[in-house]
């Protein structure tokens, strides 16, 4: 397949060939929404690229962009790039830590910051006499102090910077300078254990990622997708890459807690998303129907279940019987459009990846009428590894591999992943790179297997795979899945390495728990008292013992504690990307963790 090198020359070709048709959709100030064609957008990289000429940046530089998602954000990114420069993205939730140790690591010289938050932690890294020189606001006005307000360029002012010094670039100039192994960008691992990593990706990583996905997916200029994961994280950022590759229309999602209503709003043709965004969704769903009337959740269930007979068809490409037909167009008429209506009524395909998801919550969703295409990747693999083919796939599978892409099961049932996705290295860390990347195959550390229709299956984290003191070995995944199926369960964390036993932390989903503990006359001063009342542990064992009634003695929850406080990005509990940190809640939760060993 013919692949362009290059993802400016690739837009280049884009641009004059869309022109004039909208390529980004965002909210201005005062909420309403604004589009840029693709003329435009060309015109405003040429500016902040020559912008960022004025300020002094240079080919081979790194430059940082800590924001949540918008337009400025994608914009800058291809502006950088155009410049010869290397992005350095921060999730708009990383904490003074985390930004100490990339800057630190890249020494960068300038950085772009989204809100007023983020921009006082990169003024105080810059008091603490970090390489950082230069700050700028993607707001045009931030709403900081005096002299805290004469350290930062707006991004009016900064844009202005070029005309003031009379400097002109566009990135037409530079075509003769783009390689394809040029580094596009460094990209640092959210860290569920250890220093987080630099994960150095090239442009030839990009541009060959579209070709396999082009074989894979169907994505045209007839398409709009809602920008929702965080543009730092490579799921997010690579599929906003493809959309401009494919010429679809993306819109973006500063607030992504806003989701449901935008969804209505924007009426998406695809998203991306997270195993975490169905679990909520569907726990919400399952919430509303049980206030149903008797016969209104039995036409709820009827109609699910004709979804779900039809799906067996679907995912082997074969033709239903008339009988299933008819009824699948009387419960779509009942039940399962209106469903459909809760992501916008338009959506074809949401990609989905990132964690492990419930096969159950998946085959729902699909019965709806939304296919989810599920899959599997990593940083270091330009994200999809396998994912689900449009027409045949397996549930409780992520697909099957990538077109261009091999996979093979190593030692410990480890998979390796070879191809020209891989990532090249991490960034100053020969070693950490030398242990993952053996002749040409990365290892990813994680546990799992290709069946006989080739599909992967991803079975554990190899590192999290645990071993009680008397010498059996559980899969914490496992059991945090399976238990977090209860509605009552917000968070999980599954602990029992070198000890007797399986035992569990467990973050209740607090308004439900209140809610139960009201039907159940059970009073309590605050939500300490709540998750300490014996009632309610015995509420919990019971529908713990239902869930493991299927599962070896060995590998159950045998004791468990309920938390008051939530797990988070801030305790350090909770990586940008929302998957707990198990070494870190092990560490911060000793004491607890002790005492169920007593």
């Amino acid at each position: 397949m013919a692949i362009e090198q290059h993802i400016i020359p690739m837009f280049l070709n884009r641009a004059g060939s869309y022109g004039k048709k909208e390529v980004f959709r965002y909210k201005d100030s005062q909420n309403r929404y604004q589009s840029m064609t693709w003329h435009e957008l060309s015109g405003s990289i040429d500016n902040i690229l020559s912008s960022l000429h004025a300020i002094g940046v240079r080919k081979g530089e790194m430059v940082g962009i800590y924001s949540q998602n918008m337009p400025q954000w994608l914009m800058t990114d291809l502006a950088i790039m155009a410049l010869g420069a290397v992005v350095v993205p921060f999730y708009a939730t990383a904490s003074m830590e985390q930004l100490r140790y990339i800057v630190k690591e890249t020494g960068m010289k300038v950085m772009f910051a989204g809100d007023d938050e983020q921009l006082e932690k990169v003024l105080a890294l810059k008091k603490e006499g970090s390489t950082l020189k230069t700050i700028v606001s993607f707001r045009n006005n931030p709403t900081l102090a005096g002299t805290e307000q004469s350290s930062v360029l707006g991004f009016h002012a900064f844009l202005d910077l070029s005309r003031k010094k009379a400097i002109r670039l566009s990135i037409t100039d530079r075509l003769h300078e783009y390689k394809s192994t040029d580094l596009a960008t460094v990209i640092y691992t959210s860290g569920t254990t250890g220093e987080p990593k630099g994960v150095m990706l090239r442009q030839d990583n990009l541009m060959y990622c579209f070709g396999i996905h082009d074989l894979r997916l169907t994505v045209n200029s007839t398409d709009v997708s809602l920008c929702f994961l965080p543009l730092s994280h490579v799921f997010e950022r690579m599929w906003s890459y493809y959309l401009l590759h494919r010429g679809a229309v993306n819109v973006f999602l500063e607030n992504p807690k806003e989701v449901i209503t935008t969804l209505a709003e924007v009426k998406p043709t695809l998203m991306c998303t997270v195993p975490r965004f169905f679990d909520k969704t569907w726990a919400g769903i399952q919430e509303e129907a049980s206030s149903w009337p008797a016969l209104k959740q039995k036409i709820f269930r009827w109609s699910v279940n004709q979804g779900l007979q039809a799906i067996e068809y679907k995912c082997r490409n074969k033709e239903m019987p008339l009988g299933l037909r008819t009824k699948l167009g009387v419960a779509d008429r009942l039940v399962l459009r209106k469903l459909r209506g809760i992501f916008g009524g338009n959506i074809r395909v949401m990609p989905c990846a990132g964690a492990a998801i419930n096969k159950d919550i998946l085959k729902f969703f699909h019965a709806v009428g939304l296919f989810v295409n599920y899959g599997y990747g990593a940083t270091e693999t330009m994200a999809t590894v396998s994912c689900f083919k449009e027409d045949v796939y397996d549930f409780g599978t992520c697909g099957s591999v990538m077109p261009g892409v091999e996979v093979k099961i190593g030692e410990n049932s480890e998979i390796l992943v070879k191809g020209r996705t891989i990532f090249f290295g991490y960034y100053k860390k020969e070693q950490d790179t030398a242990a993952v990347l053996k002749n040409g195959w990365f290892h990813t550390g994680d546990e799992g297997y290709l069946d006989d229709k080739g599909n992967l299956i991803m079975v554990d984290r190899i590192k999290d795979l645990m071993k009680t003191s008397v010498g059996k070995y559980v899969s914490p995944q496992k059991l945090e899945m399976l238990l977090s199926q209860d509605e009552l369960v917000d968070h999980i964390t599954v602990v029992g390495d070198n000890r007797q036993y399986v035992s569990a932390l467990v973050v209740p989903a607090m308004d439900k728990l209140k809610k139960l503990a009201a039907q159940n006359n059970i009073s309590f001063t605050d939500e300490t008292a709540l998750v300490n009342d014996e009632q309610v542990y015995d509420l919990f064992q019971k529908r713990f013992d239902a869930l493991q009634k299927d599962i070896t003695p060995h590998e159950r929850v045998v004791k468990f504690l309920l938390l008051a406080e939530p797990f988070s990005i801030e305790s350090g509990t909770m990586t940008s990307t929302l998957k707990l940190r198990r070494n870190a809640i092990e560490k911060a939760y000793r004491h607890l963790i002790d005492s169920m060993y007593t």
